[in-house]
């Protein structure tokens, strides 16, 4: 998917009462902290507070349910609670084989929540990780556009 396709979903998403929720490990949780910064903050400009939410940040929610769930449901367990059908997640993973994220697409569509996987492009983890860095810069600049 393109930043354009990507931002319209997340814009339409937020049209419909929807919040976009973000989840990924390691290098991709500081990424999904900063795709929602972007939203909720500002990226450019200065306009209205949007809906999104790193599904990376709650360390007590993290450890109680990777010490009783295990550590693949750390996500798909957030959905469960806060996600509803308006919503969209955003899978963030270089590898594209987290088991938390795998579980947390698995949960969106049981739930009935759109769920985009951000595009990988690279033939590096570092390569892949600057890619979707540019990507998630792309599509914050499109969705603040929509807001000004």
């Amino acid at each position: 998917m393109s930043a354009r396709e990507i931002s319209q979903q997340i814009i339409d998403c937020f049209k419909n009462g929807g919040k976009l929720l973000l989840a990924g490990c390691g290098g991709s949780a500081a990424e999904s902290q900063h795709f929602a910064a972007e939203l909720v903050g500002k990226f450019e400009h200065k306009r209205k507070a949007l809906p999104a939410i790193a599904l990376t940040t709650d360390s007590s929610i993290l450890t109680a349910i990777s010490n009783d769930w295990g550590f693949s449901y750390v996500f798909s367990r957030q959905i469960e609670a806060l996600g509803n059908p308006k919503d969209l997640v955003i899978g963030i993973s270089t590898s594209g084989k987290s088991h938390s994220v795998i579980n947390a697409k698995l949960t969106a569509e049981e739930y009935g929540l759109t769920y985009i996987d951000l595009p990988r492009q690279g033939n590096s983890t570092a390569k892949i990780q600057e890619y979707q860095l540019k990507l998630i810069h792309d599509i914050c600049r499109l969705v603040e556009r929509a807001y000004l």
